[in-house]
């Protein structure tokens, strides 16, 4: 069992079972510690743990391991609310990221509520006590449970075991190395070697310029991106000069507050220009590309066929990308496939690419609550039969809550205000003396559904038929409007009528039988 500190006395009389800890977080990246750090800030009362299935913290900025990793956003939006950004750099690399992470963990004494190479395997609420019992598995295939009041989940979107793989013919003919970037081989020797890129997305444009690099002389002799689609590239500093002229001037805390105002209306600004004068976004964008690129600009390689912020636009801090490309080390090559053979890539066109090494860089696939089979009363949770209320609980699914980033902005301005909601949602259960809130929907079919995310790119449309569903109103959505989200989500009713508190008890009577049954 994993005991947490003493949990909030129970009022007399009441049902529920004991817990372990009031609150257990799954996950230890950006999400689980944001929620760990606004449970101690807001909700001091309530005893936590953290479960960890790695053996280190960071989720995603522990498991990539490929050259020159960094954010794709900046990280005064990246960064917490609640604790400054001080590198230079606000576009930064994965060590940085970790060290701001374990810095925040070490401050807090956060570190000792974690417990690591603890895989959850499942998880279920029983209505009769008032709880979640949670089974985990350790490295050497042990099990053990623990129970919590409250389930949050910092499990991340995507399959920690197994990326999109595009099932190219002909790999097994390949005599070089095929390697993906979510498994990075440790000391992986690519010096002088002939590579290609499969992907045009972030990962692929961070690779690119990472490995053309010929420090201490491993840089590799030339490096491909073969793209099947263009992607639409931004290009901005890596150093954010009023960030850093603010804290010159500026108490830290302060410096941060502005500087992450500014980019998150920046962010929405975009977003909104793209949705609504896409033509003049594509011009800027262009315009941007050829003055970084001069005669190495080719309009087949850098004019996707869809909008920008259709798909994510893509960052490309300080034109390294496409200094690589005038410095002759990188090049793009926009074509299909044809099959792998001995020494490359065949491609449709009847070119070939000669390769020692090829990167897939194809994409991963999404996961829904980190894979983990959860029960509700015994009965399976199919989660593409309940809908978002309020972008991080679900239809029907008592004291649950997950945490899942903005599209269109950083991960973190999401995994924050869900915190905070989620802890004044807390709070108003110990004010009212409940043990249970549940966003109830009796009747599903009074809602229109909408597509859950309007955006082409392939990983979110090969998944759609796993995602829970999404409304075409508030509550019953994930928004993608971080400015809206906040106000509601700091502001808003918490007792709205739809969230509903009880105690320890039957099943709700509004849960919708067809909402709990097992995905088959």
């Amino acid at each position: 069992m994993m005991a947490g500190t003493a949990t909030v006395q129970r009022p007399a009389g009441t049902k529920a079972a004991p817990v372990d800890q009031d609150v257990l977080i799954v996950g230890a990246g950006i999400s689980g510690i944001g929620m760990a750090a606004h449970l101690q800030m807001n909700c001091p009362d309530r005893s936590f743990g953290l479960v960890e299935r790695r053996a280190n913290l960071g989720g995603t900025w522990d498991l990539f391991r490929y050259p020159g990793i960094r954010s794709d956003s900046d990280m005064h939006t990246l960064g917490f609310v609640f604790e400054p950004w001080k590198h230079e750099k606000s576009i930064a690399d994965g060590p940085a990221i970790l060290e701001y992470l374990n810095r925040i963990v070490d401050e807090r004494r956060i570190r000792e509520r974690i417990r690591f190479n603890r895989k959850v395997v499942g998880a279920d609420w029983s209505s009769a006590d008032a709880r979640w019992t949670v089974t985990m598995e350790d490295e050497v295939g042990q099990t053990s449970t623990t129970t919590a009041r409250w389930l949050y989940l910092g499990s991340g979107y995507y399959d920690y075991d197994e990326p999109y793989d595009a099932h190219f013919p002909g790999r097994e003919d390949f005599e070089g190395q095929i390697v993906h970037p979510q498994f990075w081989p440790e000391n992986f020797d690519y010096s002088g070697k002939k590579v290609v890129v499969i992907g045009s997305g972030a990962t692929a444009v961070t690779i690119v310029p990472s490995m053309t690099e010929k420090g201490d002389g491993k840089g590799a002799a030339h490096v491909t991106m073969l793209q099947r689609t263009p992607t639409w590239y931004f290009i901005r500093p890596a150093k954010d000069g009023l960030a850093n002229f603010l804290r010159k001037l500026l108490p830290e805390q302060l410096a941060y507050k502005i500087t992450r105002f500014k980019n998150v209306r920046l962010q929405d600004l975009a977003f909104r220009r793209a949705r609504e004068k896409p033509e003049k976004v594509r011009d800027f964008l262009t315009r941007k590309l050829k003055a970084a690129l001069g005669d190495r600009y080719d309009e087949k390689a850098f004019t996707p066929p869809y909008n920008p912020w259709e798909q994510r636009l893509c960052l490309v801090p300080d034109a390294d990308f496409f200094e690589a490309m005038k410095a002759g080390q990188a090049s793009v090559v926009t074509d299909h496939i044809e099959c792998f053979d001995k020494t490359g890539i065949q491609l449709k066109s009847g070119e070939h690419l000669d390769a020692d090494i090829v990167i897939t860089a194809t994409g991963l696939k999404l996961a829904v609550a980190g894979k983990i089979p959860v029960r509700v009363d015994g009965d399976l949770v199919d989660w593409s039969q309940h809908f978002y209320y309020k972008g991080c609980m679900f239809s029907n699914v008592p004291n649950f809550a997950v945490v899942f980033g903005y599209l269109n902005a950083s991960w973190t301005l999401r995994a924050d205000i869900v915190a905070e909601y989620v802890c004044r949602v807390l709070n108003h259960m110990r004010d009212t003396r409940s043990e249970v809130a549940t966003p109830v929907l009796a009747d599903s079919t009074s809602l229109t559904e909408e597509n859950i995310f309007d955006f082409s790119s392939g990983y979110i449309q090969r998944s759609l038929h796993i995602m829970p569903k999404n409304a075409d109103r508030l509550p019953w959505r994930l928004n993608q409007n971080y400015v809206q989200d906040r106000v509601d989500m700091r502001t808003g009713a918490i007792d709205d009528g739809i969230l509903t508190f009880s105690d320890a008890g039957p099943a709700h009577a509004g849960a919708a039988p067809a909402e709990l049954a097992a995905a088959e």
